[in-house]
């Protein structure tokens, strides 16, 4: 393992744009390998090959840049999930179709969804509110969209009975599961990853489909 604070070559003084780019890039390699805890803004600043006050310009703090990693993420997700749209989802299958997107995107773009789902900062925590209070606007491009599906679905009596933001809740915590898994885990034994993600996106969807 490569040491965190490992200094790039000094780089001159480039445009604004590209340097934020360049300090996103770094933080997010640098996160991904050694946690977002025990990585410093100081050696953020030596894997760009810049100086920490020069790193602060652009962002105050780590949370910051944890911020706008977090932003980026949630961004792509809703991105694709947009893309994605089917029309309504009415049918097993269709569920499926929409949980896939979801699945997918942690796969194949597993530091950011590190960042998004698996990782923690003061910033970060606080995006994710208790359903008791209005969901940030990132979490209602994306979890907010999948909440909607089911309380449509639960309004016209084609789900278990159990309440849309539970059922929903459930849904996530299970796909965010088994991707987490596939990423933290990909030495373990697993069946070929296909028919792994098929049979258990499956399953979810009759689970909540009333039978």
């Amino acid at each position: 393992m490569n040491d965190p604070g490992s200094r790039s070559p000094r780089k001159a003084k480039g445009q604004g744009a590209e340097r934020r780019e360049e300090i996103l890039a770094a933080a997010l390699k640098l996160f991904t390998e050694f946690g977002l805890y025990a990585v410093s803004t100081r050696q953020i600043a030596q894997a760009v090959g810049i100086s920490q006050p020069t790193l602060y310009a652009y962002f105050p703090t780590k949370d910051d840049i944890g911020h706008e990693l977090h932003s980026r993420a949630f961004a792509l997700l809703a991105q694709k999930l947009a893309a994605g749209d089917g029309g309504p989802v009415d049918t097993p299958d269709c569920l499926v179709e929409m949980l896939r997107i979801y699945m997918d995107f942690g796969l194949q773009n597993p530091d950011m969804y590190r960042i998004a789902f698996m990782s923690e900062s003061a910033q970060v925590k606080s995006w994710w509110k208790s359903p008791d209070v209005t969901l940030s606007p990132e979490t209602q491009s994306t979890f907010g969209v999948l909440h909607r599906e089911i309380a449509k679905l639960h309004a016209r009596g084609l789900t278990v009975d159990i309440q849309p933001m539970t059922l929903t809740q459930s849904v996530w915590s299970s796909m965010h599961g088994l991707v987490s898994l596939l990423i933290a885990k990909p030495a373990f034994p697993w069946v070929e990853r296909e028919e792994l993600i098929t049979s258990h996106l499956k399953l979810i969807a009759r689970g909540v489909w009333r039978s």
